[in-house]
């Protein structure tokens, strides 16, 4: 299939992108990821080893598109909730003794 990556055309097909991936060792995803294979891989990367463009020269969301139409799952980078603020130890036995606790 063609797809414009980047500005430029490229025909990509799922048997080719599985051959460029072959023996690429997969980076730490810290963003979105695809699966190719058994095997998650940064869409960043992906699109780098495919298009053979700068990373700084095409979105993921170019790859994901063109990934996704060729078969391949995508995930989305996960979001991991703030940490809930728990009171200290000196506003819990304020709260503990009904004073005000704001100390």
């Amino acid at each position: 299939m063609r797809f414009v990556i980047a500005r430029f055309p490229f025909d990509l097909t799922k048997a080719g992108v599985l051959e460029s991936m072959k023996g690429v060792k997969p980076e730490p995803i810290t963003g979105d990821s695809v699966v190719i294979g058994r095997r998650s891989y940064p869409v960043k990367q992906v699109g780098a080893v495919v298009t053979r463009q700068d990373r700084r020269d095409f979105t993921a969301a170019e790859v994901i598109r063109a990934l996704t139409a060729l078969g391949f799952t995508c995930r989305a980078q996960e979001t991991v909730p703030a940490p809930a603020v728990g009171l200290t130890p000196l506003q819990k036995a304020s709260a503990m003794l009904g004073a005000p606790s704001n100390v």
